[in-house]
């Protein structure tokens, strides 16, 4: 039998996460993350600090882990996933529009 070991950080303002630990809780690399913002996935403050001074709010670590489960579970690229995501986005708030409006958006 497997035994499954669950990590959590409780992220906020207070606590973002570093560079390091998000690529940790997507199991990838730095250099991975690095990718990320470089694509779009992810944005950060300072991009002219190196990596590993980085730091990310949960939202991010939602878009990374998104971005992992496209690579992993079809294989695209960063390019290809970060296009992905934004069109995932752009079609819930156009649904909020529509629900907002009082329109159906089932379908």
């Amino acid at each position: 039998m497997a035994t499954i070991t669950i990590t959590s950080t409780a992220l906020s303002n207070v606590h973002p996460l570093a560079a390091d630990e998000l690529a940790h809780a997507c199991g990838a690399h730095l250099e991975w993350v690095a990718q990320l913002v470089e694509v779009g996935i992810v944005e950060v403050a300072t991009p002219q600090l190196p990596p590993a001074q980085w730091r990310f709010e949960s939202a991010d670590l939602q878009q990374a882990l998104a971005a992992r489960r496209l690579e992993r579970d079809f294989g695209v690229g960063l390019d290809a996933a970060a296009l992905i995501l934004d069109l995932q986005r752009e079609v819930r708030r156009l649904r909020r529009v529509l629900h907002a409006q009082g329109l159906d958006a089932a379908g």
